[in-house]
């Protein structure tokens, strides 16, 4: 079962986690340390996870509707979600250590453009949390007429 109560605690974690990195990566000293990479990495997968539960419990839903409007809106967050996972894989291409197949260390040649890419990467996802739960969330409600629970 998915709960609002669940994926706004996903949201939470991920702004969160956005706004202590963001903070964490303007100084040059720590931006290489392996409490970055972890958080970074932790941010990672949470949104990785966030967007597998919509699309595992949210999206199915908004797509039996019987109403257009709600088909498409659904449509253009599934898009947006597949977006995000493109943008985002392109990004860890340039910021992964090579050495490892899976990328599980930031290698950062230029603080630079890895700050300005990162904050980027970040308003990207902040702006998705935020039309989730201005849009998405209430579409949703609407549809299945519950507060609580998205799936069960």
């Amino acid at each position: 079962m998915l709960t609002y109560d669940d994926v706004n605690k996903q949201n939470d974690k991920i702004t969160e986690l956005t706004n202590v990195l963001t903070f964490l990566l303007s100084d040059r000293a720590l931006y290489d340390t392996q409490v970055i990479s972890d958080l970074f990495f932790e941010l990672v997968k949470e949104v990785e996870d966030h967007l597998k539960t919509q699309d595992k419990f949210v999206y199915r839903t908004l797509l039996a509707s019987p109403d257009q409007k709600v088909r498409n809106m659904s449509n253009k967050f599934m898009s947006g979600g597949v977006e995000i996972k493109r943008v985002f894989a392109e990004y860890l291409k340039v910021w992964c250590d090579r050495k490892s197949k899976k990328c599980k260390q930031l290698y950062i040649k230029d603080h630079v453009v890895f700050v300005r890419e990162t904050e980027e990467m970040f308003e990207l996802i902040l702006n998705r949390i935020q039309d989730e739960q201005e849009k998405l969330f209430p579409m949703l409600r609407k549809v299945t007429g519950d507060d609580v629970v998205i799936a069960k």
